[in-house]
């Protein structure tokens, strides 16, 4: 039996039947060289056979004294949360996208251990696919992410290779929690810590800082001023999901011609989307758009390609920026620069606090967008209109059964009054998209994949002008 954190049951009390609250991921493999056509079904098979599941896989929600815990589910029934799937033809990525959609839509049952594992054949040109969701209550997208990579290995030659559910042969480290989220932070602000509050005095100090400079200088990121938009109103339960890849040597090749970082570009290719999807919509706000950007906080060394390669011995520093999209400036190159400065300003904020500090300092400036997007009775206090993520993956090539992964593409969540969550990450030599969104609220939400490849392409047409 393992009581709930504060901050899981939080991810339980907001779930309802318009806002799931699981995340996923989907993966596109190429059969091995050498594969039969019933590669997939034997495949299958062999998931079908692996009947050891692992924590925290094999736990179920339960209740003592009024209080939810994890416990081993006994009876734990593998079919139910592995299912072997095929697309309707003729099986393109359209009928993938839409799949997920669906799938990301329906909420999971509480009696049983809150995950799925879908392994979906049907697709051309030899490839298949797998998609995975769990519940944000049994672990976070950071922490899904490294029990993916676990499951991989970048052996092509490797056989009998186990899933997700059955880790036991790997590394035992506690997956559940290490990620930084909105809900995490703000639950680390109550921490019964003495640390916590010793970082009272010179969080306090930042916080009145900001607000300062925020009333002198109004283009400065202040925590209220958020403009209203589509982005921030209830939403349905449908949710359309749209995923796409980008080379990574092409942003590089932007970033080394601003002198920016790889984070200042995808943010920038977002704040670009965003801006030609809402300009369509008739519905682009005339004050610019606020991001929650969640980045890395270590100390860097100077980079030689725009890509901030971090000190190991500083440990992990994560915490939260309101970064300024710009989306009122028309000029893609201005704006690339513009967001490079807002991100600096957000980061030389915190470059005197300790790791205390900084979750701290985040927790108390995203305690307004917590307390509206908990309510909704305070639509002034509109802080950040959407979530742009960027969580690492694997940087090899990486194989699971011989399979070749071809792509993998974060599925979050989307939330009354946050409409959209823009999620990426990386792999190999690649920059992997995925958008969630409701289908009502942001309708033909797939054409921000061609708005994402249009404003990379402006700066890059600006970098060689």
């Amino acid at each position: 039996m393992k009581p709930l954190s504060p901050t899981d049951q939080l991810f339980l009390w907001l779930e309802k039947r318009q806002q799931p609250m699981h995340v996923g991921g989907l993966q596109i493999f190429s059969f091995p060289e050498d594969a039969p056509d019933d590669y997939v079904a034997r495949l299958a098979e062999q998931l079908r056979n692996d009947t050891e599941v692992t924590a925290p896989f094999d736990r179920r929600l339960d209740s003592r004294f009024a209080q939810p815990v994890w416990v081993h589910d006994k009876h734990l029934d593998l079919e139910h949360h592995f299912r072997f799937e095929a697309l309707p033809t003729p099986g393109r990525i359209r009928e993938l996208l839409g799949f997920v959609s669906a799938e990301h839509s329906h909420l999971m049952d509480r009696e049983r251990p809150l995950w799925e594992f879908h392994l979906i054949e049907g697709m051309g040109d030899r490839q298949f696919a797998v998609y995975i969701k769990i519940h944000h209550s049994l672990v976070d997208g950071v922490s899904a992410m490294r029990m993916f990579q676990r499951m991989l290995s970048t052996d092509p030659a490797k056989r009998n290779m186990p899933p997700i559910w059955d880790l036991s042969a790997r590394s035992g480290r506690n997956e559940n929690g290490g990620g930084s989220s909105l809900w995490r932070n703000l639950s680390h602000l109550l921490g019964e810590s003495g640390k916590q509050l010793g970082t009272v005095p010179a969080v306090a100090r930042a916080l009145l800082r900001t607000m300062n400079t925020a009333r002198k200088d109004p283009f400065y990121d202040s925590i209220f001023h958020a403009p209203r938009s589509i982005l921030n109103q209830k939403i349905t339960g449908s949710r359309r999901f749209a995923a796409q890849s980008y080379c990574l040597k092409r942003i590089k090749a932007v970033c080394q011609a601003y002198g920016v970082t790889v984070n200042d570009v995808v943010t920038a290719m977002c704040a670009s989307a965003l801006r030609t999807y809402l300009m369509n919509l008739d519905a682009l706000p005339e004050k610019p758009l606020i991001a929650m950007v969640p980045v890395s906080l270590r100390k860097y060394d100077k980079p030689d390609d725009g890509t901030p390669e971090s000190k190991q011995s500083e440990g992990n520093q994560v915490g939260v920026i309101l970064a300024n999209l710009y989306t009122d400036e028309s000029h893609a190159g201005t704006r690339l620069q513009k967001i490079h400065q807002s991100m600096q300003e957000g980061k030389d904020r915190y470059a005197n606090m300790s790791p205390e500090e900084i979750v701290n300092y985040t927790a108390l400036t995203l305690s307004p967008a917590a307390f509206h997007l908990l309510t909704g009775v305070a639509p002034r206090w509109q802080t950040f209109n959407v979530v742009i993520s960027n969580v690492p993956g694997p940087k090899e090539a990486s194989y699971w059964n011989g399979a070749k992964l071809e792509g993998m593409y974060p599925v979050s969540i989307a939330m009354d009054r946050l409409a959209l969550n823009m999620t990426l990450t990386s792999y190999n030599d690649q920059v992997e998209f995925g958008l969630i969104g409701c289908r009502r609220t942001l309708p033909s939400l797939q054409r921000m994949l061609d708005y994402l490849e249009d404003g990379l392409v402006e700066l890059e047409q600006g970098a060689v002008s």
